[in-house]
């Protein structure tokens, strides 16, 4: 129970008691740095019921609550706040509590309980991903894995772009200067081999451009009649047709790029409980506009395009089926929604993690899902994120200028190689064990530095920047986890025994203190999709624990009592990063 719970039932009671009136809500605060206190009540509200100045009333407060409630151990008043100190023994009994409770914080998801399906990824299958598919995966899955912390069931999934226009382009560019050229032939992963023939496509296709200009074509004429582009409409329609031939090299090309993706995923250390493939989906949604038109939703226009009018909700009007009948993105996101919810009956809600230039999409689908009338469209989200930039600039896929998210990860763990060997702690270590160490904390500095930040911001990407092992990053956090198992390794007693001392030093009391907040924090993450919650509370925690170690001896105490507790603090610390970081996908190392 929070200290909030447990104080107010007792300041009514005193204000009640006291004054011989009542007061609609109690404010708290948390106690300023300043002055000692763990918590403070705002006495100004009550100088509207009790004539009296604020010192006073937060005099009286404050006695009443020493004599009557066992948690307070004293309190001060400054102007019209109460800050009041909670006794020692409400921080150890809360300890001895949690001290060997496995994933404190976490809420088991109870069984009649509405899943949550949460989107991430969502690649073309033209190209490798790269660092804003970095962001988008990181993102995802973290917010995914605190949603299920929280008490909730949850499904991952994503929807893959396999099909369309630019899939064609990396096909037909293959077709004209791969010379059968394979993923196996090549040594190179099935992605990064496709990408190279997107890359390949847009040179072709600019240089025929360039000849007709010089022919006497304008630049949008000669954009509409380069060979090279006809050909490419001329795959896709073939493609819809269901040419064999064509349909083939899509399968036998798109699978190269799975694979090469399965990598990436694996190395980035994210998963999905089930894929949907736009070549599966882009049909859906042309039933249900039929419904909508039936129920008055949906309008249709004299040309035979269907629309809604969203005009009076603050948007404007949105096609939803084309006068050929055709359907657009929208109506293909409507009749996927739909059909998950039909794959999982279970799921009330979920969570769309799509960079913020598609915001506006997502106002409309969430709003044209309501007024079909579905009951879980009110429990829809968008994680909307800003981009992720690089002292370089915008990144091209065309052009071949992504930062490819295989490079970045390799790229992070040979820059923490390079600043672990010159702090030089690693003498005793196999290769094996370097190898791995590196990758923990290349790859830790990199999803901390994208997961610190808030979703909605966009940021300026700086590696050597991430993996310091000093500040608020990745590798920093994990050096403390080592240390405290450095710490439960020496131990060399049994510290299990319930300790029985009686008083804590300050730093420890703020060491238990934060470890109380965790519980919260999950939740609060959870509800604003926010993995940038965990990794600040975590890198609070860190610090005080940091302050902690520095300040008394935890091995070397001569008092066995003191030194129990000091370790079984340590280890709790140390369980508590361990658990926030599975929530943000990164690895702790034992030893560093």
């Amino acid at each position: 129970m929070s200290l909030s719970n447990i104080l107010t039932p007792s300041i009514e009671k005193a204000i009640q008691t006291l004054f011989e009136v009542s007061i609609d809500k109690i404010e708290f605060q948390t106690t300023r740095k300043e002055f000692e206190g763990d918590i403070t009540m705002v006495i100004f509200p009550l100088l509207k019921l009790v004539k009296s100045n604020p010192v006073e009333l937060g005099n009286k407060i404050g006695n009443y609550l020493v004599e009557n409630v066992p948690e307070v151990a004293r309190f001060n008043v400054v102007s019209g706040f109460l800050n009041i100190v909670i006794a020692d023994s409400y921080y150890l009994n809360f300890f001895n509590e949690i001290k060997n409770v496995e994933k404190f914080g976490f809420v088991t998801p109870s069984v009649n309980d509405k899943a949550v399906m949460v989107e991430y990824s969502s690649p073309n299958t033209n190209k490798p991903l790269h660092l804003g598919h970095v962001r988008n995966n990181l993102l995802g899955y973290s917010v995914a894995e605190i949603i299920k912390a929280s008490g909730k069931k949850v499904y991952k999934t994503q929807i893959i772009n396999d099909r369309g226009i630019h899939i064609c382009k990396s096909m037909l560019a293959w077709q004209k200067f791969g010379n059968g050229e394979t993923p196996d032939s090549t040594g190179l992963k099935g992605d990064k081999l496709v990408g190279n023939y997107y890359v390949a496509f847009d040179k072709a296709y600019k240089a025929e451009i360039a000849e007709l200009m010089n022919a006497g074509k304008t630049e949008e004429e000669a954009k509409k009649l380069a060979p090279i582009i006809l050909e490419a409409q001329q795959m896709l329609l073939d493609w819809e047709n269901g040419k064999p031939e064509v349909i083939a090299l899509w399968k036998t090309m798109n699978q190269w790029v799975y694979d090469g993706f399965a990598i990436s995923y694996k190395n980035l250390g994210v998963n999905f409980d089930s894929f949907y493939y736009e070549s599966n989906t882009y049909l859906l949604g042309k039933d249900v506009v039929q419904v909508g038109l039936e129920k008055g939703i949906f309008e249709k226009d004299p040309d035979g395009s269907v629309w809604i009018d969203l005009t009076d909700e603050g948007l404007d009007r949105k096609i939803v089926l084309r006068s050929d009948g055709t359907a657009v993105y929208m109506t293909q996101d409507i009749g996927t929604a739909i059909q998950r919810v039909k794959d999982m009956p279970d799921v009330g809600g979920m969570v769309y993690t799509v960079g913020n230039e598609q915001d506006y999409h997502f106002k409309v689908l969430f709003l044209i899902l309501k007024k079909l009338g579905f009951d879980w469209a009110s429990n829809l989200f968008h994680l909307s994120y800003g981009m992720v930039d690089l002292p370089s600039g915008k990144m091209k896929s065309r052009e071949g200028t992504v930062v490819d998210a295989d490079d970045l990860m390799q790229e992070m763990t040979d820059t923490a190689q390079k600043i672990a060997e010159d702090l030089g702690k690693l003498d005793t270590y196999s290769d094996d064990e370097k190898s791995k160490l590196y990758t923990t904390i290349g790859l830790g500095a990199l999803k901390y530095y994208i997961l610190k930040v808030d979703p909605k911001k966009r940021i300026l990407f700086n590696p050597e920047e991430s993996v310091d092992f000093a500040g608020n990053t990745g590798p920093f956090i994990q050096y403390t986890y080592a240390r405290i198992q450095s710490i439960i390794r020496k131990a060399n007693f049994d510290f299990s025994a319930t300790s029985t001392i009686e008083e804590l030093h300050e730093k420890e009391k703020e060491l238990v203190k934060q470890l109380k907040l965790f519980p919260e924090v999950i939740q609060n993450a959870a509800h604003n999709h926010s993995p940038a919650l965990i990794a600040n509370f975590t890198y609070e925690l860190v610090r005080e624990y940091n302050s902690f170690y520095q300040a008394v001896s935890i091995l070397g105490e001569t008092d066995l009592d003191k030194k129990i507790f000091r370790v079984q603090l340590s280890k709790k610390v140390a369980d508590v990063i361990a658990d926030s970081f599975q929530l943000l996908g990164i690895n702790v190392p034992a030893r560093m």
